[in-house]
């Protein structure tokens, strides 16, 4: 059998023979601009800016520089505190990049060669992801209860009662409950984007591998698999993305606190209990500056997935 390639996709530039003046064009992108400079851009220079000044309670003081930034890198409880939060973060990201790249695109592979009921399993999928986190947070600390909790009784009623645990008690497991739950959650997002890219990949391709004797593995792996670099580097920044700045569910499930024992504590919490509930004179300078280091490092790994990603699909296409 010869060797399988992916064929080249020449794109087409597509026009729709309306034209629009620099004014009109303007008048529509207008109101984006105007709602991201309110809610994102001020925000995020407000933060940067309050990094470099020392407060007292609300009230700002005077210029101190990288002071702020050298606290949460000398002192207690940050030290200890800011290494144990990233790396939870970080398991966040691997475990829902592992479940999204393995279960989601299998579950988009699978309906898109499935007719019926194609739109009910989609929807079905989809619908965690449309729902608060924090309700979704809820809902599983209910669920995990050792007490009353529907996990627990069904393990028990099928004759697994070993397995029978306090899953958010214990701080061996309750971080791997954060990281299935939002993986759980956010698995409707790979779904329907994978499903839309399989969309777009001509039968006919897979077609003449058939014919030319690939399996349906070979198929998968050398046509299909590399025309979905562009969704796969999507689905790469914006659950990186999401993974630094959850929030809502580990929230739910540890509280601000990130209980047990810190082990559900992620940066978010951090920065939240540092603003909100540290009690320090200072606390607006010194999340401030927790606050624009996450963005840098958002901003920055981000930058650095897209241009891997459109790399890797300059040299398909």
């Amino acid at each position: 059998m010869s060797a399988i390639t992916v064929p080249k996709v020449r794109r087409k530039r597509i026009t729709t023979g309306v034209t629009l003046s620099r004014r009109a064009g303007m008048v529509f992108v207008l109101p984006a601009l105007v709602l991201f400079g309110v809610f994102i851009a001020y925000p995020l220079l407000t933060a940067l800016s309050y990094s470099f000044f020392g407060w007292t309670g609300i009230l700002r003081g005077e210029f101190v520089g990288l002071q702020n930034y050298l606290t949460l890198f000398t002192q207690l409880p940050y030290t200890e505190d800011i290494p144990n939060a990233f790396v939870h973060n970080l398991l966040l990201f691997v475990g829902a990049m592992l479940f999204q790249n393995t279960v989601g695109l299998g579950l988009a592979t699978l309906l898109h060669r499935v007719r019926r009921f194609k739109r009910f399993f989609q929807t079905m999928y989809t619908l965690p992801y449309l729902v608060s986190p924090l309700v979704i947070g809820y809902l599983w600390s209910l669920m995990l209860s050792p007490l009353f909790g529907p996990v627990n009784a069904t393990l028990r009623a099928i004759g697994l009662g070993d397995l029978a645990q306090p899953w958010l008690g214990n701080p061996q497991t309750a971080i791997w409950v954060v990281v299935i739950v939002t993986a759980w959650q956010w698995i409707g997002f790979p779904v329907l984007l994978y499903g839309a890219a399989l969309g777009g990949i001509p039968a006919e391709v897979d077609e003449a591998a058939s014919i030319d004797g690939a399996s349906s593995w070979q198929r998968f792996r050398s046509i299909t698999l590399p025309m979905l670099i562009p969704a796969i580097g999507t689905v790469s920044v914006l659950t990186f993305i999401g993974a630094m700045e959850a929030f809502p569910i580990p929230y739910a499930l540890g509280g601000s606190q990130g209980n047990p024992a810190g082990a559900t504590d992620v940066l978010s919490l951090l920065f939240y209990r540092t603003a909100f509930e540290s009690g320090s004179s200072n606390a607006i300078g010194t999340s401030s500056a927790i606050a624009t280091l996450l963005f840098l490092f958002i901003f920055g790994i981000s930058m650095l997935i897209t241009a891997f990603m459109r790399r890797a699909e300059r040299k398909l296409f």
